[in-house]
């Protein structure tokens, strides 16, 4: 588990995890993810939301709010960033931070 704070504007590169599941719960503010094969699909998240995004799921986190959004991430894998694949192929299906 760790703790995720994504400033005003900002936002991650295209990537998925190839070998584990992630779980989200948002503490404050408010954020946007992009999901699916092209990042097709939009949900926003609020403080008391939960996300959870299997393994394989190409995803986009961003904060296009005034304000940060902290979150508590729980992982299947203690070395997570070893299987993560950025794709940036994805990049231009999410507007710009």
């Amino acid at each position: 588990m760790h703790l995720l704070t994504i400033p005003p504007g900002g936002r991650a590169k295209a990537h998925k995890h190839d070998a584990h599941e992630t779980a989200i719960y948002m503490l404050d503010g408010r954020a946007v993810m992009y999901w699916g094969d092209t990042l097709e699909h939009r949900m926003e998240l609020a403080a008391g939301d939960m996300l959870y995004i299997p393994a394989h799921t190409p995803h986009l986190p961003f904060n296009p709010f005034d304000a940060p959004a902290r979150a508590v991430i729980a992982r299947t894998d203690p070395h997570e960033q070893e299987s993560v694949t950025l794709l940036p192929d994805l990049e231009p299906h999410v507007p710009p931070a």
